[in-house]
């Protein structure tokens, strides 16, 4: 796979204490079993961002998928900058 049809993908995730985390990815579904502590290895066990660690379970609640992953930064860079109330409004739409 070229670097040009890699997938990149934002997502949305609800941790166990009803916050929001917002991540990017080239492999989702990979990283939320990371998010989740889930894999084989002690490090694998570890991964997932350092937020979602003491939340855990985490919830996929929303992704996205673009051809770049200078689009996606940039998406995930505007839903950052969204509130907690505006970030349930898009989930909300779907």
């Amino acid at each position: 796979m070229t670097s040009q049809s890699k997938k990149h993908f934002i997502y949305i995730l609800r941790c166990v204490d009803g916050t929001l985390y917002t991540g990017y990815t080239t492999n989702l579904d990979k990283r939320i079993v990371e998010h989740n502590g889930g894999g084989n290895t002690k490090a694998e066990r570890s991964a997932g961002a350092k937020y979602t660690r003491p939340r855990r379970p985490v919830e996929l609640v929303h992704s996205e998928e673009f051809a770049s992953r200078s689009e996606a930064m940039q998406r995930e860079y505007a839903i950052k900058q969204l509130t907690k109330t505006q970030k349930e409004v898009l989930l909300a739409k779907g």
